[in-house]
């Protein structure tokens, strides 16, 4: 067994600190993983890059009103919405932490989600190889927009 671990930096994710709206859009294809044919495998035969070419996560912070988007501190957040991956929508609810720093604001959170929940099928012949869950991580820093 071998740990299976890609990054994909060409996310764009936008926060409403008025609202507690959250989204999240990238491209598949932009996951690049330590060895070349894990990424080929990645895109050709499970998320399928041609056919689905983004995911996207559109949400709100459940909990705003526990926020002080005006203080500096870390904020224990659950942020609620729709997961959308490989042409499938699910409703999640993921905890979360944001940290708010000098008027700056960083988000990061991990959760698990089952590819099967979004039709990615893994091959027989290496599905002892590949977990039934997925650990997704997400890290975050945003700009404010004047």
């Amino acid at each position: 067994m071998e740990d299976i671990k890609a990054d994909n930096n060409q996310v764009i994710s936008i926060v409403n600190t008025a609202t507690g709206d959250l989204q999240f859009s990238l491209l598949n294809n932009a996951f690049h993983f330590k060895k070349a044919l894990m990424e080929e495998h990645f895109n050709e035969d499970y998320i399928e890059s041609a056919k689905y070419p983004k995911s996207t996560f559109k949400g709100t912070i459940s909990n705003l009103k526990d926020m002080n988007f005006g203080k500096d501190g870390i904020y224990n957040v659950t942020v609620s919405g729709n997961l959308s991956i490989h042409g499938v929508t699910k409703e999640v609810s993921v905890p979360g932490k944001l940290t708010i720093k000098k008027g700056s604001i960083s988000a990061t959170s991990t959760f698990k989600i089952k590819p099967k929940d979004y039709n990615i099928k893994i091959p027989a012949g290496v599905k002892n190889n590949i977990a039934e869950t997925v650990e997704l991580t997400v890290n975050c820093t945003y700009e404010k927009k004047n």
